[in-house]
């Protein structure tokens, strides 16, 4: 391979991923791929009922069975503390959320099926699902409630018998008594009730986890497919009571994560006890049933939103009542999900008064934590079909009313009524070169050739913006070796992001080097005492700009040492192709050799860092064009437009890629995906039979285009990337079927997901 030009990988470029290869080839490292011959396997013994007390009778046979070398239940783990939530929040009572926690195993009380009775430790997971048919359990069925629409009405099931009612928290943020004054005088008010559907993560790799107890450093080592291993060590360190260096964790490759593989769950501390205990190594690996029946869901809001306007539709009040499911208990982030989701409820408008009143529910179901965008998705959805609804009622053009309630460019920058301070966009010019690139305004004609077909056909807008990359830092840390090779280690984790070739392709620019040369190590909590793993789209802003103060660092210490060895000024050395070069003329020493050379270790170190005080605002307009057979009730998107900003791009093929994964997502809840609990907390959509994750034929070509503006508060004017899709999409699919639905026949709101069947029952009960 030819050496690269010298600015060949920088900011902007789209070299292929370097990650790739290795990938295809099957020659990835996931936490299953661990197949040590001399490791037990576990499995974890789950409750069949949603509710009811139990208990275990007899566990001797389990324990004498073949190739069984441990059975643990409630009191194996008593001395170990619950999974805690880490997003307590302050009611508008002024007390704290009341955590709920998960034990590791449950005591003599299951609240959601799948809940963890007990954990058994064989030679084989086949010996050791023979083993837990063998314990004796005795259930006392108990009434449950799986509904979020109805869990706080009075009279309904109650998940704690301790408490008074479902109930898990009441959270506020605005002034009551000013929003209803501004209500009061409103010339016109709009009201639209909504159902955010909840959500299975289907990340493509199951959770897994490797443990180990080592008597000889006296410490835990996990393996476990994560977004970030400083994050888990914190957690488990509080469970085991232990200092975080007893803890060490490791994280390979990561088939998905999509904010749900940040979580500690049960099994991890379960399979670290089971090695300690047993003296071998334990490995878990979670099914797909299991992964649809305990890992923590998405989204799940119940919402009520009313828009108070004056006589011409400018907006002058948002008064927004939710409910959001926790499942059955207050898992890690659960509270905070719909709170962030608050804080960016007014999208793109100026909104002088906002009230925000948020209700947590319990219910006896699978906990609810983040997923892709983590309350982003779920504001963005619900102020741009209020928006939409809003123009129906005031008889105005869906643009046009966008247009008379954007933030206006000298309002920037802007504090809104949810405390963000929205820095930099040009919101009326994404809106409208989305609709030029979409041809907005020739549905008409596409709709009349569509009805030729027995057919009728939608558009919708979606003008979203969300906040990400939140404040804080990600250090980042390279070294040149002695063959020439610079490693650089980061606290964020790669979960398919492509991390290994934008973090390479900054750092290659600036020390001369092809981005193979550049070795990223993440996922080991011995190679760095702390990072902020990934999520909140935060990896590439924070880090990028740590990876490029760094690789400068270092790329000065590179050009002193070669100034000295070639009798030249440091000024007059460049760094290119892998050697350091007098600008201008053939002396060069290459850096392999100039490692060797080095008396200092630390003349080939670089440390960069960058300490980031507010959030970045991605923001941009989405168009979907959708199709609508009526006589099958199949929804078909035609046509997809985007037009983005996302600040400065470091690698345009990479963002891409994310943008069009999360879009795919949103329209997977739009049009396919439904999480349905039965009467009795049964989850009857437990596989993909029954549900429907969206397929390659679901999902359109992309008219992916950007108008950036730089952000102002990233050193690198990035504004983060990793969400943006999924927040676009389902405002701007739902808005697109009702807007075909409205044509049809006078119908202004559906809710998703909108199947097949549901959309045939209500054309033909309309």
């Amino acid at each position: 391979m030819n050496a690269p030009v010298h600015g060949k990988f920088g900011m902007g470029a789209s070299p292929r991923r370097k990650e790739d290869v290795t990938l295809l080839t099957g020659k990835g490292n996931f936490t299953d791929d661990n197949v040590n011959p001399n490791l037990l396997h576990a499995y974890v013994l789950r409750s069949p009922h949603a509710h009811a007390k139990f208990k275990i009778t007899d566990i001797s046979a389990a324990k004498a069975a073949k190739g069984i070398h441990a059975v643990m239940t409630a009191s194996d783990v008593a001395h170990l503390k619950p999974l805690t939530c880490q997003a307590l929040l302050p009611q508008v009572d002024e007390t704290m959320v009341e955590p709920r926690d998960i034990p590791l195993l449950c005591e003599d009380t299951v609240r959601h099926v799948g809940d963890a009775i007990a954990f058994i430790v064989a030679d084989s997971v086949i010996l050791a699902r023979d083993a837990a048919e063998l314990i004796e359990v005795d259930y006392d069925m108990k009434d449950a409630i799986a509904d979020t629409g109805t869990a706080l009405d009075a009279g309904v099931p109650q998940v704690y018998d301790d408490r008074d009612g479902n109930l898990a928290f009441t959270c506020a943020s605005g002034d009551a008594d000013k929003m209803k004054a501004v209500f009061d005088k409103a010339a016109n008010i709009t009201e639209l009730s909504i159902i955010n559907n909840r959500l299975v993560a289907n990340y493509i790799e199951p959770r897994s986890c490797v443990a180990e107890w080592n008597d000889n450093e006296d410490r835990f080592n996990l393996e476990v497919c994560s977004q970030g291993v400083h994050g888990m060590q914190g957690v488990l360190t509080g469970t085991f009571d232990l200092p975080k260096e007893k803890i060490h964790i490791t994280t390979g490759d990561v088939g998905g994560g999509f904010g749900t593989k940040t979580f500690v769950y049960r099994e991890y501390p379960l399979a670290m006890a089971a090695a300690k205990l047993v003296g071998k190594q334990v490995k878990w690996t979670s099914d797909r049933t299991e992964h649809f029946v305990v890992d923590a869901h998405g989204r799940d809001n119940v919402v009520t939103a009313r828009m108070a306007m004056d006589e011409n539709g400018k907006f002058l009040a948002l008064d927004i009542d939710l409910v959001a499911a926790m499942g059955a208990y207050l898992h890690c982030y659960g509270p905070f999900i719909p709170f962030l989701g608050g804080t960016m409820a007014t999208g793109l408008y100026d909104i002088d008064t906002l009230y925000f009143h948020m209700r947590g529910a319990y219910t006896n179901t699978a906990p609810v934590d983040a997923y892709r965008g983590a309350g982003r998705p779920e504001a963005a959805y619900l102020i741009e079909r209020l928006v939409d609804q809003c123009a129906l009622d005031m008889k105005l053009t869906r643009d046009e009313i966008r247009r008379r309630n954007f933030i206006k460019p000298e309002q920037l920058p802007y504090t809104t009524q949810g405390g963000r301070m929205y820095d930099t966009g040009e919101f009326v010019q994404h809106m409208e070169e989305c609709m030029e690139r979409s041809d907005w305004n020739g549905i008409e004609d596409r709709n009349e050739e569509a009805k030729k077909h027995g057919k009728f056909r939608g558009i919708g807008m979606a003008t979203y913006i969300e906040a990400c990359a939140f404040a804080g830092s990600e250090p980042a840390f390279l070294e040149l070796g002695t063959d020439g090779m610079v490693t650089l280690k980061i606290g964020t984790q790669t979960n398919g992001q492509g991390h290994a070739t934008a973090y390479a392709q900054l750092a290659a620019d600036n020390l001369g080097l092809d981005i193979e040369q550049i070795d990223v190590r993440q996922g080991d909590t011995d190679e760095l005492s702390g990072g902020g793993g990934t999520g909140g789209s935060r990896s590439v802003p924070l880090g990028g700009v740590s990876v490029v103060r760094g690789s400068l660092a270092l790329a000065e210490k590179l050009k002193d040492l070669a100034a000295d060895k070639l009798e030249a000024a440091a000024g007059d050395i460049e760094l290119v192709n892998g050697e350091a070069r007098v600008v201008g003329t053939d002396s060069v020493i290459s850096l392999a050799d100039l490692a060797q050379s080095a008396s200092n270790p630390d003349d080939l170190k670089g440390e960069g860092t960058f300490e980031q005080a507010e959030a970045t605002y991605p923001n941009g307009t989405h168009i979907c064009e959708v199709e609508i057979e009526p006589a099958t009730g199949i929804t078909k998107i035609i046509a997809y437009t985007i037009v983005d900003d996302f600040g400065v791009t470091v690698n345009p093929m990479l963002l891409a890629g994310q943008v069009h994964g999360g879009v795919a997502q949103g329209i997977g809840q739009c049009l396919n995906e439904h999480t349905i609990y039965d009467e009795d907390g049964q989850l009857l959509t437990a596989s993909f039979m029954d549900y429907c994750m969206p397929r390659a034929d679901d999902i359109p070509n992309f008219n992916f285009h950007t108008r950036n503006v730089p952000s102002t508060t990233n050193a690198l004017g990035i504004k983060g990337a990793g969400e943006a899709g999924t927040i676009g999409a389902c405002p701007s699919v739902m808005n697109a079927v009702c807007d075909a639905l409205h044509r049809h026949n006078g119908t202004q709101h559906i809710d998703m997901p909108v199947t097949p069947s549901v959309m045939w029952n209500a054309l033909n009960n309309a």
